[in-house]
C-alpha cells in the first residue's frame, strides 16, 4: 500500500470515528478542511511542484 493510500485510509477512518461524537458535518469540515488548510499554507512554488507530480502519477 502506498504512502497517499494509508494517508487516505486513515482520514477515512478519522472521520468514521469522529461522526458519532461530533455530528457528520463537522467531521467532514474535519476530512476536508484539514488538506485544503495544508494545501493553502504552500508556497507557490511548492503548489506548482505537488500539480507536476499529480499530472504526472495520473498520466502512467
Amino acid at each position: 500500500m502506498s504512502k497517499n493510500a494509508k494517508i487516505a485510509l486513515g482520514g477515512v477512518v478519522a472521520a468514521v470515528v469522529l461522526m458519532p461524537f461530533i455530528g457528520f458535518w463537522l467531521s467532514l469540515l474535519i476530512v476536508i478542511g484539514v488538506p485544503v488548510v495544508a494545501y493553502l499554507t504552500l508556497d507557490p512554488a511548492q503548489r506548482r511542484r505537488l500539480r507536476r507530480i499529480n499530472r504526472r502519477e495520473i498520466g502512467r
